[in-house]
């Protein structure tokens, strides 16, 4: 299994950057895990669009799924070249029917619902769902795959059921959009230190901070983490590949 960093900024994309967006590979199948802001374009460095197979999404806000509208279009322009790529699965939850509608476009698209109290097949991996606390219906997803695992955090406040959730995951991304003397609970957001903490609970085995804020010194992020957590810790930026 391998993860590439698409984008990783909160709210909004950096200049010449994006927000949430990340690859999933193996043996062949390609997985986009949210879709935000300029995804679409930094995603051309590594596959192109009729190249996904699948794309999989935790909430409806821009960050996460404002590019899936170029994504319809980048495919049917595809199919125009000659190149006609299937229909491809949207795997998204429907609490919000008026978003969750939107994932299905023609026959480039197709929305389908995922029960998140209900383990979902993608390709060769399994992912399973915990509800998070943000201001919207949000879900973190813990992606399995012989033997290996991936937990995403996607957008929430720390809770402790984070902890079982993400127990001795090879790898946690997980989100820190305010820095340890902030508390991100009000706007649903982890702070460092939830990160950090969240990890050394879980015994995870590295761990990859992300959906980050654009202000202050980012190194500062990993700094204050690694009081919390003693595992291998890094940001997120775009490029980067984990391969598990």
């Amino acid at each position: 299994m391998k993860l590439t960093v698409i984008g990783c900024w909160g709210g909004y994309p950096n200049k010449n950057e994006a927000s949430s967006g990340y690859l999933l590979e193996h043996n062949g199948f390609n997985v986009l895990i949210d879709c935000g802001s300029g995804v679409l374009s930094k995603l051309q460095n590594f596959i192109q669009p009729e190249e996904l197979d699948a794309l999989l999404l935790s909430h409806y806000h821009p960050d996460h799924n404002a590019d899936i509208g170029v994504l319809y279009h980048a495919r049917l322009i595809k199919g125009f070249l000659g190149t006609k790529p299937p229909e491809l699965p949207i795997y998204g939850h429907n609490l919000d029917q008026r978003e969750f509608a939107k994932l299905t476009y023609k026959n480039i698209t197709r929305g389908i619902a995922y029960n998140p109290d209900q383990p979902l097949e993608v390709g060769p991996f399994k992912v399973t769902f915990l509800r998070t606390v943000h201001p919207v219906p949000c879900f973190a997803m813990r992606i399995e795959v012989e033997g290996r695992v991936l937990v995403y955090t996607a957008d929430t406040a720390y809770k402790d059921e984070l902890v079982s959730f993400g127990k001795d995951a090879d790898l946690l991304v997980c989100e820190c959009n305010f820095y340890g003397n902030q508390s991100g609970k009000g706007a649903g957001h982890m702070n460092s230190f939830d990160a950090g903490h969240f990890a050394q609970a879980a015994s995870v085995k590295q761990l990859v901070l992300t959906h980050l804020p654009h202000y202050g010194q980012l190194n500062q992020l990993v700094e204050e983490a690694i009081q919390k957590y003693s595992g291998p810790t890094q940001l997120a930026k775009e490029g980067l590949t984990i391969t598990l």
